[in-house]
């Protein structure tokens, strides 16, 4: 079955404690992460709750592999990748 995924980026505030991800229902886990469904986990933690960067792809396969690669980057090219498309470091996924 063909899947999409995407890589994200949350954060708890301007250059704060950053989590990358992957999901192939970007909004659910968002939410899950907002909700800190998991109490124990790292963005429950720190109150890693702002979505700053994802990007799609077309598979979960790829998704993965360019997650790998963000997180091989040193922190200020993490920063830089949020700061190319959102360099106000808005909420991507606001819950209203």
């Amino acid at each position: 079955m063909w899947k999409c995924g995407y890589t994200y980026i949350i954060t708890n505030k301007r250059n704060g404690t950053l989590y990358i991800g992957v999901s192939s229902q970007l909004e659910q886990r968002i939410r899950q992460h907002k909700n800190k469904i998991y109490k124990d986990s790292f963005s429950a933690k720190y109150n890693l709750q702002h979505l700053v960067r994802f990007q799609a792809f077309p598979t979960i396969t790829e998704a993965i592999t360019y997650e790998k690669k963000i997180k091989g980057r040193t922190r200020a090219k993490k920063l830089a990748l949020i700061e190319q498309l959102n360099p106000e470091w808005k909420d991507l996924l606001k819950m209203t």
